[in-house]
């Protein structure tokens, strides 16, 4: 790290980033629906959203809740901003990335809960709705994903910084 970037991203959070990366895509274009690896790899995801919650508490800096939870002032500002065209350059996500984030941890949850229902509840195997709203969770997920990677490259084009790099290295330049 040179004396021109700084540390932003926790090994934590990047391992949280592509696994989630990994498990999403694998189970979303690759995996037969039902099966064992599809199961399993959504059953790692909610584990890894428990371990990145806990995280968000006792973590440093970026990966803490307090750092990017988007409350309404917060969301605002970075709107208001974004209107303008003004430059909204801070560590770690911006409020709409903090919300986009959050939304999609809920999405992954919300998939946990749904595939689990489907697969070790009695009660609801079988249920076309349960199936039915998992795949529309699953659908609403990768719409926030191209949002994310979008936003992103948009982000990283319109501040000159690459982010997605920093996602990898854990490295940011400095804030001016």
């Amino acid at each position: 790290m040179n004396a021109a970037t700084e540390k932003l991203w926790d090994p934590v959070v990047r391992l949280f980033h592509w696994s989630l990366v990994f498990i999403f895509f694998a189970n979303y274009f690759f995996n037969e629906e039902g099966d064992d690896w599809h199961q399993w790899l959504g059953y790692a995801a909610v584990v890894w959203l428990v371990v990145r919650f806990v995280w968000g508490f006792f973590g440093r800096g970026a990966a803490r809740w307090a750092d990017f939870f988007p409350t309404p002032a917060r969301l605002s500002t970075h709107i208001r901003a974004l209107v303008r065209g003004e430059a909204y350059h801070r560590m770690g996500h911006s409020p709409l990335g903090g919300l986009v984030m959050i939304l999609m941890m809920l999405c992954v949850l919300a998939l946990g809960i749904t595939g689990y229902m489907m697969q070790e509840i009695d009660y609801f195997w079988g249920e076309d709705w349960v199936e039915d709203l998992h795949g529309w969770i699953a659908n609403s997920l990768l719409a926030l994903v191209i949002i994310h990677v979008c936003a992103s490259l948009f982000e990283s084009y319109r501040l000159k910084e690459n982010l997605p790099l920093s996602m990898v290295t854990g490295n940011r330049r400095k804030l001016d």
